[in-house]
């Protein structure tokens, strides 16, 4: 058992017996498993791809509390994968709309809310109390802060990560004998190295099943039965149909987890990660990055001012939608077609949302550009603020 699970289980109403009959009839399940995760409390951070599906999974079989974290609200865009939401719910907080759908599917659930940021100040509080914690975000900080969190607490860590077709899925948990998400990747990627969903895309199918998977192995870590992937990770190819399991090993220099654990408080994960922050006091290149917004952009156009802008995206994302009159060159080719560039003229360049062009920008800078300007946002700002002509994706 972990957690609370040690607590008197609570018994099961008539109409709960009816309700998850199906699980009940399963010898190796039965009553008692019903009645575990009726007593375990879980915490989903995110309310977005993955947990739709964890989120929608776990209300069904019957887990007593669900906690939600998430500030974000409702987008378009969300729909082609999140299935907690309807196209009614665009423009609404995401876990308004997700506690009505979740209450919907089981209103035996109860459903605890926090629309704001999982971060440094807030994440003990949040997650204590909880049996279980289930990684559903989408950026490294905050999949950092949660392990430290975990590791600290004594709370199973069910981590899932997916880009375009790919997925991952696995257990941290030290106190259980598995190592922890640092004992996997000790150092995080350089910024912009991996591409966020947003910027790489996701087959909307992907989430749905690499979010079950993480309601199952939730589901066997509160109940006990089967083996969950404890030092485990599970790779999914959906392309290929192909699923590769890695072992996995717990570092005993893990600064977390380890013999001798360094970090035992929350730090600057931000920082950690390369990514600036307001409290941070390192210098970071990317922070002296020249940049300007889709308002002074959209200024520069209306006064026909002299300018060069530059598309860094990729084609197929070119296709989709683009501002009128820029030059599309992809990240990848901007050093080797500098040459293309006029250098006497300002050059204003954008990418989806700001990233990419931010690094087009370092390289320009680099090879002696010196009138060169990154744009806030980029393309799905100028749709929000300036054209909404031009399709978010």
């Amino acid at each position: 058992m972990i957690g609370r699970m040690s607590d008197p289980l609570p018994d099961l109403s008539v109409p709960e017996l009816r309700r998850y009959a199906r699980h009940l009839n399963i010898p190796e399940f039965g009553i008692e498993a019903q009645r575990k995760l009726k007593n375990a409390r879980v915490l989903c951070i995110g309310a977005g791809g993955l947990g739709s599906p964890v989120t929608m999974y776990l209300a069904a079989a019957g887990v007593g509390a669900l906690g939600l974290v998430d500030p974000d609200v409702v987008e378009e865009s969300n729909l082609q994968r999140q299935l907690l939401f309807s196209t009614a719910d665009v423009g609404r907080p995401k876990l308004e709309a997700a506690k009505e759908r979740l209450q919907g599917i089981n209103p035996n659930v109860q459903v605890d809310l926090y629309p704001e940021t999982f971060n440094a100040s807030n994440a003990r509080e949040i997650a204590a109390g909880y049996d279980v914690v289930i990684d559903g975000t989408d950026n490294f900080p905050t999949r950092y802060l949660s392990n430290d969190v975990c590791v600290w607490l004594k709370i199973p860590n069910v981590y899932g990560s997916i880009l375009r077709f790919e997925g991952q899925v696995g257990v941290f948990a030290p106190h259980l004998g598995a190592p922890c998400y640092r004992c996997m990747s000790p150092v995080p990627p350089k910024p912009g190295l991996v591409p966020s969903c947003a910027e790489g895309g996701v087959l909307g199918v992907l989430p749905g099943l690499i979010g079950t998977m993480q309601a199952l192995e939730t589901i066997k870590l509160i109940t006990g039965v089967g083996e969950p992937l404890l030092g485990r990770l599970m790779h999914v190819d959906t392309l290929s149909m192909r699923f590769r399991p890695f072992n996995l090993r717990c570092d005993p220099e893990c600064p977390v987890c380890g013999e001798n654990p360094s970090i035992t408080e929350p730090v600057d994960y931000q920082g950690f990660c390369g990514i600036p922050s307001a409290s941070s006091s390192t210098y970071n290149p990317m922070a002296a990055i020249p940049t300007i917004t889709v308002h002074d952009l959209h200024e520069l156009r209306s006064q026909e001012a002299d300018h060069f802008l530059l598309d860094v995206r990729e084609p197929h994302e070119h296709a989709l939608c683009r501002i009128e009159g820029a030059t599309l060159i992809p990240l990848a080719f901007v050093e080797a077609r500098a040459h293309e560039l006029p250098k006497g003229r300002k050059l204003v360049v954008h990418c989806k949302a700001g990233g990419r062009s931010a690094q087009a920008v370092a390289k320009l800078l680099d090879l002696g550009f010196d009138d060169v300007w990154n744009v806030a946002g980029g393309i799905n700002e100028w749709s929000k603020a300036i054209d909404p002509e031009v399709p978010l994706y």
